[in-house]
C-alpha cells in the first residue's frame, strides 16, 4: 500500500512539474522591433535611453522582454526591408523614429508601431489626429520643423554680421522652414541637398568655393550618422554651425537647439508598456515634447576664432568648455 501511495505521489509531482514547465513555455516573452534610420553608433545613446525607460516599467532586455535591433547602416533605402524583417519575425511592437515610421506603416497595418520622434505625424499621414491616431501608430513628435527658425535666430545672434549662410538639407526628410525663416531675417540662403554619403564632398566644395558664412543643418537622421564628418568640415573651415541634436555639439560642433531626444526614446517605453498591457495604439494620444535645450561648445568657438556674445551664452542650457 505504501508503495502505491509513493508512486501516486511521484506521478502527481511529475505531472505538476510538467504542467509548470508547459505553462512557462506557453507564456510568451514579448518581442519588440527597434527600427531606426541610421547607424548603430549614431543611435547608441537613444537606444540606451529606450532601454532605461523600459527598466522603469519593469522590462529588462533578454530577461522578460526581447528586442530585435535593426539599423539602416547604409541609408534610408534599407528601411523597407528591415521593417519587413521585423514583420516576418512577428514582433509585438515596432519602435522607430523619423522616416523609419513611414517604412513601418507601409510594412504593417496590424502590428502596433510607436515612434519616438516624428515630424508632423498628422500632416504626413501617419495618424489621423494627435488625440486619436485612428490606426496602429502612436508615439511622441519631435516638432523639428517648427524649430528651424529658432536655430536660425540663435545663429544670427551669435554672428550679428551674418548676411548669407549655407544650409545642409536632406530632401528625404520632412520639409524645412529655414528658407522662410531666412527671408524673414533678410538673409541669403544657399541650400545644398545631401541624401547620400558621396554627395558630401560636392556640397562642401560648393560651400568653400562660394565662401558661404555659417552653416545650419536641417534635422535628419541621415545627418546624425555623419555628424563627425560635418563637424570636421566646419572646424577645418572655421564655420560657425548649428544643428538640432546635442550629440552634434558633443562631437565638436558649435551649437545645437532642439528637443532632448533621449527623453523621447525613454518616453516611448510608456507606450510600449501600455500596449503590452492591452491598450490599443489608437487609444493612446500622440504626445508632444515640452523640454528643449540650447547647447554651446566654447572649446569649438575658441578653435574657430569666434566670441559668443554674453546674451547668447546667458540663454544656453548647457555649455561645453
Amino acid at each position: 500500500m505504501s508503495k502505491k501511495v509513493f508512486w501516486l505521489a511521484l506521478c502527481a509531482l511529475l505531472f505538476a512539474l510538467s504542467f509548470s514547465a508547459e505553462a512557462q513555455q506557453t507564456k510568451k516573452m514579448p518581442r519588440l522591433g527597434f527600427l531606426v534610420p541610421g547607424a548603430q553608433v549614431a543611435f547608441a545613446t537613444r537606444a540606451d535611453a529606450f532601454r532605461q525607460g523600459l527598466r522603469e516599467f519593469g522590462y529588462v532586455d533578454g530577461q522578460n522582454i526581447m528586442i530585435e535591433y535593426r539599423y539602416a547602416e547604409r541609408g534610408f533605402d534599407q528601411l523597407p526591408d528591415l521593417a519587413a524583417e521585423l514583420v516576418q519575425l512577428k514582433v509585438d511592437i515596432i519602435v522607430t523614429a523619423g522616416v523609419g515610421t513611414r517604412a513601418a506603416k507601409k510594412a504593417t497595418s496590424t502590428i502596433p508601431v510607436v515612434f519616438a520622434a516624428a515630424t508632423d505625424p498628422v500632416g504626413t499621414g501617419l495618424v489621423d489626429s494627435l488625440a486619436r491616431s485612428g490606426g496602429n501608430i502612436t508615439g511622441v513628435t519631435n516638432l523639428s520643423e517648427d524649430l528651424d527658425g529658432k536655430r536660425l535666430e540663435l545663429l544670427k545672434e551669435t554672428v550679428p554680421k551674418l548676411s548669407r549662410l549655407a544650409h545642409l538639407w536632406n530632401p528625404n526628410s520632412p520639409k524645412s522652414e529655414v528658407q522662410s525663416a531666412a527671408r524673414g531675417l533678410g538673409l541669403k540662403l544657399q541650400t545644398l541637398e545631401v541624401q547620400s554619403s558621396d554627395e558630401f564632398d560636392n556640397a562642401f566644395q560648393t560651400i568653400v568655393k562660394d565662401r558661404a558664412e555659417p552653416l545650419i543643418i536641417s534635422p535628419s537622421p541621415f545627418f546624425i550618422t555623419f555628424e563627425t564628418r560635418i563637424v570636421d568640415f566646419a572646424a577645418k573651415n572655421r564655420l560657425p554651425s548649428i544643428n538640432q541634436s546635442s550629440s552634434y555639439v558633443q562631437a565638436g560642433g558649435l551649437m545645437s537647439y532642439g528637443l532632448v531626444f533621449g527623453d523621447n526614446f525613454r518616453r516611448a517605453a510608456y507606450f510600449v508598456d501600455k500596449i503590452l498591457k492591452g491598450t490599443k495604439p489608437a487609444d493612446l494620444p500622440v504626445e508632444q515634447p515640452t523640454k528643449f535645450e540650447f547647447v554651446i561648445n566654447l572649446k569649438t568657438a575658441k578653435q574657430i576664432g569666434l566670441t559668443i556674445p554674453p546674451n547668447v551664452l546667458a540663454r544656453a542650457d548647457k555649455i561645453i568648455k
